[in-house]
């Protein structure tokens, strides 16, 4: 029995010279953690829930220059135009709009969604539609073909443009057009002629910038095609980039319609114009006795009503 009890306290004894170096090896831990330049020290810190790092001092201001710094937001250069409305004194009616293709914003007239007959401005989706098919159809067109495609780009040929239209289908190649290029007021017309496509002038600025972003002609074509429209000639030169400065304007691709409507007594003219980051659409209609020359200054002027002061 004396031995079972001196045994006992033997194990006793051995339990507590145990707990304390169990407690001694804790303190040794915890201040190895809070110790600066301890290995341990940062991974104290993330258990304690501290950012790991300089600490931020309680009694004196931190120092600014010590903080993050959110990185700027690249910022876009504004475009050449303003949102207003313009109240000209013009006979008849009239309407813009412009598109942001870096952002796809657009703004313009409260009347842009009001659509017109297109006239010759539609031939700028009939060349593209045709290039774009052709390539899909992994065809390259003839040179006689590229040479009838400038004709009706920089000389508005409607007879080569007639062509080309009963090629793709006629009304169809419009149809194509509205799916492809997102447009939301436009329609073939009536009769099924290209002339009289009904177009807005918001549709129009689409219709740019589907030209511009390679949707419409399709990546072969498409540099082709707006360098064709930067060359437009003669009596289809007029608008939009004539509001530009002179050193600028070889760099904007247009395409203009102008018709004299009999049925109506109406002229109608119509700008395109794609520009760096922008695309814009005018559309204007007046009494037939105005004459030809009322509407392409007037589509000029109107954009030099909307054009920024500091341009």
């Amino acid at each position: 029995m004396a031995g079972d009890r001196r045994g006992d306290r033997r194990d006793n004894q051995m339990l507590k010279l145990g707990a304390v170096a169990a407690i001694l090896i804790g303190l040794v831990l915890v201040s190895l953690r809070l110790l600066p330049g301890s290995p341990l020290e940062s991974a104290a810190a993330s258990q304690w829930g501290e950012p790991a790092g300089p600490k931020r001092s309680t009694g004196e201001p931190g120092d600014r220059s010590d903080r993050p710094r959110p990185s700027p937001s690249p910022s876009l250069e504004p475009l050449p135009f303003e949102q207003k409305q313009v109240d000209l004194d013009l006979k008849g009616w009239y309407a813009w709009s412009v598109l942001d293709t870096r952002t796809g914003e657009i703004i313009g007239s409260e009347n842009m969604a009001e659509t017109s007959t297109t006239a010759s401005l539609i031939k700028s989706w009939i060349v593209a539609d045709y290039l774009r098919r052709a390539d899909d159809a992994g065809q390259t067109p003839s040179d006689a073909k590229l040479a009838d495609a400038t004709r009706i780009i920089r000389d508005s040929d409607n007879i080569r443009a007639e062509q080309f239209y009963n090629s793709l289908g006629r009304s169809a190649s419009i149809k194509r057009m509205v799916s492809l290029c997102k447009t939301t007021d436009s329609s073939p017309a009536a009769d099924g002629g290209w002339s009289r496509t009904n177009l807005s002038p918001r549709d129009t600025a689409r219709l740019g910038a589907c030209i511009a972003d390679g949707r419409a002609a399709g990546p072969k074509w498409t540099k082709w095609l707006l360098g064709e429209m930067r060359q437009v000639r003669g009596a289809g030169d007029f608008g939009i980039r004539k509001a530009f400065p002179a050193a600028e304007r070889k760099d904007i691709a247009i395409k203009n319609g102008w018709v004299d409507r009999t049925r109506e007594q109406e002229f109608h003219i119509n700008c395109l114009a794609i520009g760096d980051n922008w695309t814009m659409g005018v559309m204007v209609r007046y009494p037939i006795g105005l004459g030809v020359e009322y509407g392409m200054k007037n589509c000029q002027k109107i954009t030099e009503a909307v054009l920024r002061d500091d341009l």
